[in-house]
């Protein structure tokens, strides 16, 4: 099974090249399920129900969020009714939505996609761990579902690299997000889950995590606010990570980062060239 996570998406150009390269990606790397974190998509702050239409339109299986979610809040309404929009599942019982959500992919099968925050150094939630062993013991990966992918929100490789061994032999993907950093460490874990820190995001990387540089500088400098941040909106860098997984396990045999366009050194996953 081929499957595609997409990175933070930031702003308008984010939203470009996404719109741009996903319906060739499907194509041609003939992939079965794409995953989109989209919680900067709409002006680096939320997601708007358009925009997530637009994502699903050009390709999008599912989308996930983060610390952002409700920073549209429109978002608080329309995820009710947006199965395949996912929130972070350790907010509160009670929040709007859903963080976890069994989608049938392209080629028939079920794929268990889970969004989970971090708490290291952000507000602190739930324990994603608890939350996580829930929904695993619930739906083994090979018995009720054919493929497991969890989107790690969160701030420090630590936290991440945890989730990515407690998960490890019960999930097909880990892949952290938040930090908008492509991280050079895609790998295999020892008991088959594919890893990597950060899926980087998908943006306009001359800018400051893809807000445009004059305001963070700013206030890294001056420690006074003078404005909002704005996305950057030059030429953007699609980010991911590409993984293939044996259909008899839901395991991984190949992981890939991905980085097309923009301003970073293009990767591809050689496997599906």
């Amino acid at each position: 099974m081929r499957l595609l996570f997409i990175g933070d998406v930031v702003g308008r150009a984010g939203r470009a090249v996404l719109l741009d390269r996903l319906p060739g990606l499907r194509r041609d790397w003939k992939l079965d399920f794409v995953t989109v974190n989209a919680e900067n998509a709409a002006g680096g702050f939320g997601i708007t129900e358009t925009i997530a239409n637009e994502f699903l339109d050009a390709g999008a299986d599912c989308l996930t969020l983060g610390n952002h979610s409700w920073d549209q809040k429109e978002a608080l309404v329309f995820i009710e009714r947006q199965p395949r929009l996912l929130r972070p599942l350790n907010y509160p019982a009670g929040t709007p939505g859903r963080g976890v959500n069994m989608i049938e992919a392209q080629n028939g099968a079920r794929v268990l996609v889970m969004n989970v925050l971090g708490r290291v150094f952000m507000d602190p939630l739930d324990d994603p761990f608890a939350g996580v062993e829930r929904e695993l013991s619930a739906c083994p990966l090979g018995m009720a579902c054919d493929a497991i992918l969890v989107d790690m929100h969160c701030e420090t490789t630590s936290e991440k690299y945890a989730m990515g061994h407690f998960c490890d032999g019960r999930a097909s993907l880990v892949v952290g997000t938040h930090t908008h950093v492509p991280t050079g460490d895609a790998q295999i874990l020892t008991h088959g889950t594919a890893y990597q820190t950060d899926a980087g995001m998908t943006g306009d990387y001359d800018s400051v995590i893809g807000m445009d540089k004059e305001e963070p500088l700013r206030r890294f400098t001056r420690r006074i606010p003078s404005g909002r941040f704005e996305p950057a909106l030059g030429p953007a860098t699609l980010c991911g990570v590409a993984v293939e997984t044996d259909d008899s396990t839901g395991l991984a045999t190949k992981i890939a980062p991905v980085r097309l366009g923009g301003r970073l050194a293009e990767a591809r996953p050689g496997f599906w060239e």
